[in-house]
């Protein structure tokens, strides 16, 4: 029977169950063997020898072990059934179709003096016909086999003092049986599932809760909760979920299952406030069962969340008959018995469901409560740290009107502005590269316009210099972030006009007016004459965007920021972290992750970060495991340039978490490259030159990028060494290279050398990819032109996704052309495996590359821009709730 629970609380009970049966033997061992000890010292023989030393015991089990000593145990289940028995029953009458079978024969049951084997008065409480409980008790008592405890743990909680034992002599009988039934396993599993059926939570405030809560406090509705069936907070039981979706077509069990996980949802998190309101000392939560309506009618007049603490935690004020029932079937004898005997198994069942049964499901219920709310909570704030973290690059205003999948936004240089919201410091504009590196910066004394006189032309000069594709002002100082926003705004269109019309002459300007003007300029822009920038990029354009500073803000006061810029204001940190979070925000947040806590807990940096509101309620350990798995799916959905990674620091956080790796082996291969002074230029050589080894290259490789950078412009680069590819399909087994030679019907060069075949073959895998990509140009185009033909020019160009908005039997590019089916299945034949969706994600990353699956970082709406600026949110300030405010 114990090889088959799967439950953690069955197998403890089993546990717990027989750690008290063995103390109740070893109590009359015990007793015994210091009998026999007594009767050595009366012998002359030394006990010293014999004694052993005491284990520490249970104190809570004091009365029980001394109750078993003294011949209880046995004396109790002379006129009540054994809790061994009456847990079968009870399973038995839950889980066989007909119910319990009186004829039941246990295993190694055998003949006894008053009954045979399978006689069905096995399994009823013994009756006794003569007597009655009290001359029962009398001539034990006089007997001498029964002994009176009315002495002994005068100050436990688990006995009745009102009653003096002298005149109960049969509590300690009660007392023993009732422990053993509210211990035995079966009887627990049937009854915590009846009781976790039809018990609610009610909530009432506090003395505390009453001053400050409010229609308009946070914890409105949460103090005065009243009898909430605790169901809601956990998955329904298989077997119930099945009955009520009998009959139900597909749809409608897909809604019912929707439904019913929105509401657990929903629940545990509102437990969590519950507990956040309880941690506050706002109000106080319990957990029980219905209270009886004849409690209630007694104290009808007083409201019931006024009612006390002693009424709330009485178990006696609960209705418990539901369980009762279901204990006096089996525990009540079969045969006709005296209504006095028959009191004294009720008044057992009692004190075994008021005394420890209850309370016990209480503790676990609430356990379980948190536990449930726990989890929900750690899913719904990785939850809120992928949205964070699958945010895409800033994408500037003039690359808004065209599609991410023609033209990526790629690597912009930035400014990035931290206003102060301290009076006395300076604000900071930091102008970063597009790897990230602080190219310049800005300061605007306190108490200093940015638009006066003398500040603008500095400004202006500062942005000339950088000339950002965009410049992003956190928002962490509040209402003025939004008024520098709206002057740097202007300020940066007084500076592109200045630069894009640098080489017209006014119309009032003569020639010497303009070659002096124009000698100033170089002076003060020496790359000014740079045509051919002109030329290739275009005039100088840049829009001004304020933006969530959440994750900046860390840096700025972190150990981190210190080690990178132990001479720079915090401000200016802030800044540099602000256009690094545009530019990369993934980047940005596993920079966060790679510094190590004093303890050596990575990650302790972002529970600093505002991600969830409970989110100081959750188990740190456990958030922080889950915000990691949240990064690792996160990067290897975007994949790591793994020269990048290890050239710039506040890179090397993504190549922490892709997959195989981790901060130590990611540290191992960034200190191995700069001793080597060397950068990778294909995926082979992370192998080839010891950066890791062959296991964890296996693991790792697809999720690392070789981009085409500065240092390896003189290499001849792999094009699929920058796809999710991993080598087997294109370094080992050459399919890729296959599939991109036939498509273009070119010949397979068996005669030619390794490395014109090598030559050949990324020729060809070029032009595959370039042919798709010409195909996506002419799919938008149509795509587009059809929109408009139909609705007009309300094309959403950003929004079109070839994957999902082109239908498969529209493309027409040659990696379209080829049977991957059948080629997967000559593969196959070869003994090789399946591999058709290797081959179908080969197609898909001809057509785009290790595309960016993140969609860029949208501007703030209006809701999230009033919340970040003020501080308010749907609690603080809401419909009908009186304020103050200055005109």
């Amino acid at each position: 029977v114990i090889d088959n629970l799967s439950d953690i609380r069955e197998v403890m009970d089993v546990f717990k169950y027989l750690s008290l049966v063995k103390e109740g033997t070893d109590a009359v061992r015990t007793k015994n063997a210091m009998g026999d000890d007594n009767d050595n010292d009366k012998d002359g023989v030394g006990g010293a020898k014999n004694k052993k030393k005491k284990r520490s015991r249970r104190f809570d089990r004091d009365y029980y072990r001394t109750c078993v000593s003294q011949g209880l145990r046995a004396i109790s289940y002379q006129f009540v059934l054994s809790p061994f028995r009456a847990g079968i029953k009870l399973e038995d009458n839950h889980t066989l179709p007909n119910g319990f079978n009186w004829d039941k024969v246990l295993a190694g049951e055998k003949a006894t003096v008053e009954y045979e084997v399978g006689d069905p008065r096995r399994w009823s409480a013994p009756t006794m016909e003569d007597l009655d409980p009290t001359s029962f008790a009398s001539d034990l008592v006089s007997s001498g086999e029964l002994v009176l405890l009315a002495t002994m743990n005068n100050n436990s909680a688990d006995l009745d003092h009102d009653v003096p034992e002298v005149n109960d002599p049969l509590r300690g009988c009660r007392y023993v049986a009732a422990r053993e039934l509210a211990g035995e396993p079966r009887i627990r599993k049937h009854l915590r599932k009846l009781y976790r059926s039809i018990a609610v939570l009610s909530t009432r405030p506090t003395a505390k809760g009453l001053d400050n809560i409010d229609p308009f406090h946070e914890y409105y509705g949460l103090h005065l909760l009243r009898n909430k069936s605790i169901k809601d907070h956990f998955s329904a039981d298989e077997r119930d979920a099945e009955l009520q979706k009998m009959g139900l077509t597909v749809e409608e069990r897909k809604e019912y299952d929707e439904k019913m996980m929105r509401i657990e949802r929903d629940s545990c998190i509102q437990y969590m406030n519950i507990l956040k309101a309880e941690r506050g000392g706002h109000i106080r939560q319990t957990v029980h069962l219905p209270f009886d309506p004849d409690a209630d009618a007694t104290s009808a007049a007083t409201p019931w969340y006024e009612k006390g603490e002693a009424y709330f935690s009485s178990r006696d004020n609960q209705d418990y008959h539901l369980l009762l029932a279901e204990l006096e079937k089996i525990y009540t004898p079969s045969n006709p018995d005296s209504d006095e005997w028959n009191e004294e198994r009720t008044k057992i069942l009692r004190f075994a469901l008021t005394n420890f049964l209850l309370p016990q499901f209480e503790a676990e219920v609430k356990r379980d409560l948190r536990d449930a709310a726990v989890k929900f909570g750690i899913e719904e704030a990785g939850k809120n740290l992928a949205s964070i973290a699958m945010e895409g690059p800033y994408r500037p205003s003039h690359l808004l009107g065209e599609n991410r999948f023609l033209t990526p936004t790629g690597d912009l240089p930035i400014v990035g502005v931290c206003c102060s919201s301290d009076g006395r410091e300076a604000t900071y504009l930091a102008a970063v590269s597009e790897r990230g590196e602080l190219l310049d910066h800005l300061a605007v004394p306190a108490g200093t316009q940015i638009d006066g006189e003398k500040m603008n032309d500095k400004v202006i000069t500062f942005l000339i210099q950088a000339r950002p594709a965009a410049i992003v002002v956190g928002s962490l100082a509040g209402l003025p972030c939004r008024l520098v926003a709206r002057k740097l705004g202007a300020i940066t269109t007084q500076a592109t006009e200045r630069w894009n019309n640098r080489f017209i002459q006014g119309p009032e300007e003569d020639d010497d007016e303009y070659e002096v003007r124009m000698r100033d300029f170089g002076r003060m822009y020496p790359n000014h004459d740079d045509e051919d920038e002109d030329e290739q990029n275009g005039p100088w354009k840049c829009n001004v965007e304020m933006v969530d500073d959440n994750v900046a803000q860390l840096f700025g006061r972190s150990v981190r920021g210190k080690k990178e810029f132990p001479e720079h204001a915090i401000n200016l940190k802030c800044a540099v972290a602000i256009a690094r979070h545009a530019k990369n925000p993934l980047a940005e947040i596993t920079y966060a992750w790679g510094v190590a806590s004093d303890a050596g807990i990575f990650g302790a940096e972002m529970l600093y970060m505002n991600i969830h509101p409970i989110q100081q309620l959750l188990p740190k350990t456990m958030l922080l495991r889950q915000y990691e798995r949240v990064l690792s799916r996160a990067v290897a959905d975007v994949g790591a340039d793994l020269n990048l990674c290890c050239k710039y620091d506040h890179l090397l956080g993504l190549l922490t978490f892709v997959p195989g790796l981790g901060p130590r082996k990611a540290a191992s291969i960034k200190h191995t490259l700069d001793r080597f002074g060397g950068v990778i230029a294909a995926r082979r050589d992370v192998l080839a030159k010891r950066l890791v080894g062959p296991v964890v290259y296996n693991n790792a490789v697809a999720y690392l990028r070789i981009r085409d950078i500065e240092a390896l412009s003189n290499q001849l680069l792999h094009p699929l060494d920058d796809t999710r590819l991993h080598p087997d399909v294109y370094t080992r087994n050459n399919w890729a290279t296959k599939i991109a030679i036939d498509a273009l019907e070119m010949d397979n060069g068996d005669n030619s050398s390794n490395a014109d075949r090598e030559d050949r073959a990324i020729s060809a895998i070029r032009d595959i990819i370039q042919d798709s990509h010409n195909e996506i140009k002419r799919l938008f185009d149509a795509t587009r032109a059809e929109w408009e033909n139909v609705y007009g020019p309300t094309f959403n160009v950003g929004a079109w996704d070839p994957r999902i908005n082109v239908p498969q039997d529209r493309w027409r590019d040659k990696v379209d052309e080829l049977d991957l089916d059948t080629f997967a299945e000559m593969i196959e034949g070869t003994g090789l495996g399946k591999w058709l969706t290797h081959l179908t994600m080969i197609k898909w990353e001809f057509r785009l590359p290790f595309e960016d699956i993140r969609k860029p970082m949208e501007p703030l709406d209006r809701e999230k821009l009033f919340r970040l600026l003020t501080g308010e949110n749907d609690q603080s300030l809401c419909p009908g709730k009186e304020v103050t405010g200055k005109v």
